[in-house]
Parts: structure tokens; C-alpha cells; sequence
């Protein structure tokens, strides 16, 4: 078994604000088969996710796949107030990044660059 980076698994991976005090994370997939994969793989857990932005496990309010949109919605505390001192990214924009590396034990070539998946 191989792992694959999730961003080459996933068609989208963002974060946004959520309001003054949450920020939220969306793994959105294109492909049943990669989302099904993620899915089965373990790598998405409250506990994981917590470990990987470093913040209490209490902190992530929602961590979930929805089968219907074929996506992964994550939402999280802000460490501090949108706007407030020591703030540093007002929109939420730039915070998915470490999502990208997320290693997820693969069985199938499902990359993004593989049309026939």
C-alpha cells in the first residue's frame, strides 16, 4: 500500500472564517472513488486533526464527512478573535495548507492528474 498526499486526492481544499470565532476547513472531492478512499483511511479524525493544527481536540467543533457532496467539513476555534491583536488571517484563507500533506494510505492510483479515476 502507498500513501498519497490528500492534495492530490481532493479537487478542493480550503479555509474561510466562520464568524468572529471559527474558522472552517472544506476537502471537497470530484471522484466517489477518492472520496470513499479518504473516507475509509483513518487520516481525518478529530484526534489527527487537532495534533496537526497543535490545538486542543476540544477546540474542533465539527469533523465529518458529508456523503452527499462527497466532502470532508471541518470546523475549528479561532485562536484569537477575527480582527483582534495578534490576528493574522482575517478571512481564514491561509489556514488549510498543512490539510494538503496529509499522507493517506492509498490502494488505487486515485490522484487528481489520473483521468480514468
Amino acid at each position: 500500500m502507498s500513501e498519497v498526499p490528500l492534495r492530490e486526492l481532493a479537487q478542493v481544499i480550503r479555509s474561510k472564517n466562520a464568524g468572529p470565532f471559527e474558522l472552517t476547513f472544506d476537502v471537497i472531492f470530484d471522484r466517489k472513488a477518492a472520496y470513499e478512499e479518504v473516507k475509509a483511511s483513518g487520516a481525518l479524525t478529530a484526534e489527527k486533526l487537532a495534533a496537526l493544527y497543535n490545538i486542543p481536540v476540544d477546540d474542533i467543533l465539527v469533523a465529518m464527512f458529508f456523503d452527499p457532496a462527497m466532502a470532508f467539513k471541518m470546523t475549528v476555534k479561532r485562536r484569537w478573535q477575527q480582527g483582534s491583536s495578534g490576528e493574522r488571517d482575517t478571512f481564514g484563507a491561509a489556514q488549510h495548507a498543512p490539510l494538503m500533506d496529509i499522507m493517506i494510505p492509498s490502494r488505487s492510483n486515485l490522484r487528481t492528474s489520473d483521468p480514468a479515476s
